[in-house]
């Protein structure tokens, strides 16, 4: 097998467009009949999930057997965990503040607007995130020490979004630690390790698919770059620190915990 296959990828981008689209519309139906559009962050997960598993259909033939599916259960796994989480966290609960503040800026009809800032630019951005799944999938190359490395990097990510978002769970399942700053386990480490591992599960994938060439790979960068830049300059960490900044505590627990990037918590001064 010889060369990337230009053509097929080319073709599964519109078909994971179509299967993207169902996701965020079948979702954006439940947010218009629930009146509530924090919904779409499930459909987050399962979009990448339904990437992976149309993705891994028509690379049959294509891309080498033993990546395809290693790139479809570490993308499944990873999007269905985070989609699984957050419909948990969120029962029982009202609309995202965050959506809240998009949709009372509405310029005309607020569903229609709904439609188009949050479901459907959430969907094009699940397809350009995505583009390390596809890419890896039609890589005719053989599983390698790059390929390990990658699944090794995912599982890093992997754990500590998982552990992390267990912690906080039961912190704040306990009545005691209400109104009080998660500071213990991975949070002592650094105070997104949510983030963090989201950050390592992209980079991850990036190095699955940079066997399949250099332009495919070069295209697979924009990947880990966009998620990179929306967790450390974006919606992910300045967003989360803005809404925690007034909480008591939280300046001394900034002041001796990493910002990003896990390292031993600091020595408080005397």
């Amino acid at each position: 097998m010889n060369g990337f296959p230009w053509a097929a990828f080319a073709l599964n981008i519109g078909a994971s467009a179509a299967s993207v689209l169902i996701v965020v519309l079948a979702a954006f139906a439940v947010g218009v009949r629930t009146g509530r559009h924090r919904g779409v962050d499930v459909a987050w997960g399962v979009g990448f999930a339904a990437v992976a598993a149309t993705t891994y259909g028509l690379s049959a033939g294509e891309g080498d057997g033993a990546r395809r599916v290693l790139v479809l259960l570490l993308t499944a796994v990873w999007g269905l965990r985070l989609a699984l989480h957050i419909a948990w966290r969120s029962r029982g609960h009202g609309e995202d503040p965050r959506y809240d503040r998009l949709l009372a800026k509405a310029p005309g009809n607020r569903v229609l607007y709904a439609l188009r800032m949050v479901y459907l630019l959430q969907g094009a951005l699940i397809l350009l995130v995505s583009l390390p799944v596809q890419i890896a999938s039609f890589a005719p190359a053989g599983l390698s020490p790059i390929t390990i490395a990658g699944a090794v990097v995912w599982a890093v990510g992997l754990c500590f979004e998982a552990v992390g978002d267990h912690q906080l769970a039961r912190f704040k399942a306990d009545p005691a630690h209400r109104g009080k700053i998660m500071d213990r386990g991975l949070w002592s480490w650094t105070r997104h390790p949510n983030y963090f591992g989201d950050f390592c599960v992209w980079w991850g994938l990036f190095l699955l698919a940079c066997e399949a060439g250099p332009w495919p790979a070069v295209i697979a960068l924009a990947s880990p770059l966009t998620m990179s830049f929306l967790l450390l300059n974006g919606s992910g960490k300045p967003l989360l620190e803005r809404h925690m900044a007034d909480r008591p505590g939280y300046a001394a627990y900034a002041a001796r915990t990493s910002g990003f990037f896990p390292r031993p918590p600091r020595r408080p001064r005397d």
